[in-house]
C-alpha cells in the first residue's frame, strides 16, 4: 500500500486535542480503536426551545481545565443514536457535529456527549475518526501527529 505524502500521520495512545469551535483546547484524549465512535465529558445536557425549534444545552467537563465547566454550548443541529457504552451496553445519547485538532489536521467529525466522569480522560477519540487520517503507535504519548516517513526511521 502506496501512503500519500503527508496524508496519513502517526499518533500515540494519548494526544493533546483541540476543539476550536467549543473554545477547548490542549485537552488530553485517549486514542482508542476499540471504539468506533468519539466522546466527549459533559454535564446538564437539556433540550430547549427558541423560536419553535429544539436547542441543545451542555457544559463540558474537564478536571484539568475548570474554567471550562461552565461554558453552556449550544447546538440546533444535532441528533440521537444509540451507541454501546464502555460495560458493553446500548444507551441513547446526544450527538454533535465540530471540528477536532489533532496535530495539524483539523477534521470535522461527529461526538457523542457522554458522561465520563469515572474514565481517566475527558476525550476519548474512536476509529470512526481516525480511518484514513492516522496510524496508532500504542508504544508513544504526545506524539502530535508526526510524519510517517520520520517515525518509520525510529525503527529501523
Amino acid at each position: 500500500m502506496a501512503l500519500k505524502k503527508n496524508k496519513i500521520r502517526l499518533i500515540g495512545r494519548r494526544e493533546f486535542v483541540d476543539f476550536p469551535q467549543l473554545k477547548l483546547f490542549s485537552i488530553e484524549a485517549k486514542i482508542d480503536t476499540g471504539a468506533y465512535t468519539s466522546a466527549i465529558h459533559c454535564k446538564d445536557i437539556q433540550l430547549k426551545t427558541e423560536n419553535g425549534k429544539q436547542v441543545l444545552c451542555f457544559k463540558l467537563l474537564d478536571n484539568t481545565h475548570p474554567e471550562y465547566s461552565e461554558q453552556v454550548h449550544e447546538f440546533s443541529e444535532f441528533f440521537r443514536k444509540k451507541i454501546k457504552n464502555s460495560f458493553g451496553e446500548m444507551e441513547e445519547r446526544y450527538i454533535i457535529k465540530t471540528v477536532v485538532k489533532i496535530g495539524r489536521k483539523n477534521i470535522l467529525t461527529t461526538l457523542s456527549l457522554s458522561d465520563r466522569e469515572n474514565m481517566r480522560y475527558p476525550v476519548l477519540i474512536g476509529r470512526r475518526l481516525l480511518k484514513g487520517k492516522f496510524i496508532v503507535d500504542v508504544n508513544k504519548i504526545h506524539i502530535n501527529g508526526q510524519r510517517i516517513k520520520k517515525s518509520l526511521n525510529d525503527y529501523i
